[in-house]
């Protein structure tokens, strides 16, 4: 399979810049995440890489071999889009292998071509019917066949399964991994949904604002971020962010431990316990969701919100203490940069 490359890779309309400087290295077989926000330029940088938008400066290589000005067809990889794009005048099969007869494959080949990808979609007994007579989840095997089938070595998938409903785009999560380890496709893969990317990816691309926030696995996004934004963005509820002045937590004299020139402490919420000891708070309010509940706190003047099991049931202005470990403490410059806080720091 390929390794796709961007060198620092911009693209800009007028005074308007959707991209700038990206630079980043999919390794061949991987499945790949773009994610970020609305407007951060996820499908701005899957559109360059599938050629369907120009790169205002800088290269696109796909397997060593710079595709910059090639156009989509030279490239060699498939694309799944957002809203399928089915013919509805089409049967499944004639979906599936529109791109083989435009391309005038041997009809052996397609009809071949079309066996093996249909026993693996689960689509063998679909094969006559048409669009408006499958299910979501279908149509999306079907729009997912038609990419499979071109044998390419890059799929491009622009949220793919942002038309289904939870339950369903729960189950295709597991079936494209699957798929795409079965394959050894390289995968690029766009979606604002971080659930989706933190089960799915072997590498997440975080962007924000046109920029590469932090590329790294999911493992390693959630555990050191590299800065608030990327603490804030990975993890339900987000990262809590406290104010510190002098080391103490803004607004109290209540003592991190943290160096001076930390201006803010990130601590997960399922990090934090109540105990005997520790941060004295005060309960505000409380979100139940069944198996945990999330509980909003008052230290020093300012919210936290911690994980709790959800039997526990604690009511507001009830005064608490919250436990923290050395070891869960995150801490950022004034710029939002993450700070070392190992011994040799």
């Amino acid at each position: 399979m390929a390794s796709i490359s961007l060198h620092d890779v911009g693209k800009q309309w007028g005074e308007t810049h959707a991209l700038r400087d990206v630079n980043l290295t999919i390794p061949a077989s991987s499945f790949c995440v773009l994610l970020g926000p609305s407007g951060c330029g996820k499908s701005t940088t899957l559109r360059i890489i599938a050629g369907l938008e120009s790169a205002s400066s800088g290269r696109v290589l796909i397997d060593g071999r710079d595709v910059t000005a090639l156009p989509p067809a030279q490239r060699g990889i498939a694309m799944v889009f957002q809203n399928y794009a089915l013919f509805p005048h089409l049967s499944v099969a004639d979906n599936i292998t529109f791109g083989l007869q435009v391309r005038k494959l041997a009809s052996d080949e397609r009809a071949r071509r079309l066996k093996e990808t249909a026993e693996l979609l689960g689509l063998s007994r679909l094969l006559e019917r048409k669009p408006s007579q499958l299910s979501g989840g279908q149509q999306q095997r079907v729009a997912l066949g038609r990419a499979l089938v071109s044998q390419a070595k890059v799929c491009l998938m622009d949220e793919p399964l942002s038309n289904l409903d939870a339950q369903l785009r729960q189950d295709m999560r597991r079936e494209l991994r699957e798929l795409q380890r079965q394959l050894g496709l390289t995968v690029i893969y766009v979606t604002h949904d971080q659930a989706e990317a933190m089960s799915m990816a072997d590498q997440v691309v975080l962007l924000n604002a046109g920029h590469v926030e932090q590329a790294a696995s999911a493992r390693e996004l959630y555990a050191r971020p590299t800065s608030t934004f990327a603490a804030r963005f990975i993890g339900t509820p987000p990262m809590n962010l406290v104010r510190l002045d002098a080391g103490r937590i803004a607004g109290s004299d209540i003592a991190t431990g943290l160096p001076p020139h930390a201006a803010q402490l990130g601590l997960r919420p399922e990090a934090i316990a109540l105990a005997d000891t520790g941060l004295p708070a005060t309960v505000t309010g409380t979100e139940y969701l069944g198996a945990d509940a999330v509980l909003a706190c008052q230290v020093g003047g300012q919210p936290v919100a911690v994980r709790t099991p959800g039997a526990l049931a604690l009511a507001p202005g009830q005064p608490v203490h919250l436990a923290i470990t050395a070891e869960d403490m995150h801490a950022f410059d004034a710029d939002g940069r993450r700070l070392d806080l190992s011994p040799t720091a």
